[in-house]
């Protein structure tokens, strides 16, 4: 079954070719032009992710996110018009898991798409990784930290798990990128460092002074075998 989308996209004609562009693509849409409107429809079925621009009437982008993400690790790609620094970042922290500037080409926007929605599927040889009290099971999606679920959204999940199957080697942004996002020409290192800052604030004891991930100055990140 082909992946079903919810497009939320106030300015009419960019909702309807960007519709277009995505059925072409292969892709179910259901659209709206108001948040209010999305959350609505969003609680009647489930999606496969949503694109979500950030400038709406009603709820915005951010609080629509806010809202999906309070119950649903749902894929998220945010929609600018601005390549804004405190645009993209209020909207990565907030648990989106990608963005796309506007205007976009539509082969931009599916090869964003289609890298979220990969990172949703189990990997091709899933693991039970154990590390202390942390277990992460690969085929069922989950990781537990001391008996509780941590509720990791799939990017946040894949982030973790490339980092833990390798503990102790330092990954660059760039490799990371690749790895958890599926694109390298594409990417900006926000995306990487703010899904870290994400991941520790439910993985650590201690997001301040993180004991599992840590920062290689001036590289990367690096997991740290208990």
């Amino acid at each position: 079954m082909n992946a079903h989308l919810l497009l939320v996209e106030d300015d009419r004609s960019i909702r309807e070719v960007t519709t277009l562009a995505l059925e072409r693509a292969g892709f179910g849409v259901t659209a709206c032009g108001d948040g209010t409107e999305a959350l609505r429809l969003f609680a009647q079925r489930p999606y496969d992710a949503v694109l979500l621009d950030v400038m709406l009437p009603g709820s915005d982008g951010f609080e629509v996110c806010r809202e999906i993400r309070r119950t649903h690790a749902t894929p998220i790609v945010m929609l600018t018009a601005r390549a804004d620094t405190h645009d993209v970042v209020i909207g990565l922290e907030l648990g989106a898991d990608d963005y796309v500037t506007k205007p976009f080409e539509p082969a931009e926007l599916v090869a964003r798409l289609r890298a979220v929605l990969r990172r949703g599927t189990a990997p091709a040889q899933p693991r039970l990784l154990r590390f202390g009290d942390l277990e992460i099971d690969e085929a069922g999606f989950r990781a537990r930290r001391g008996g509780h679920d941590l509720s990791l959204t799939a990017t946040e999940f894949r982030l973790l798990c490339e980092l833990a199957r390798r503990p102790g080697q330092v990954f660059t942004r760039d490799i990371l990128l690749d790895l958890v996002w599926g694109y390298e020409f594409l990417g900006d290192s926000r995306l990487v460092d703010v899904a870290v800052q994400r991941l520790r604030g439910k993985l650590e004891r201690d997001p301040s002074q993180p004991a599992l991930i840590a920062t290689v100055r001036g590289v990367g990140y690096r997991f740290e075998q208990p």
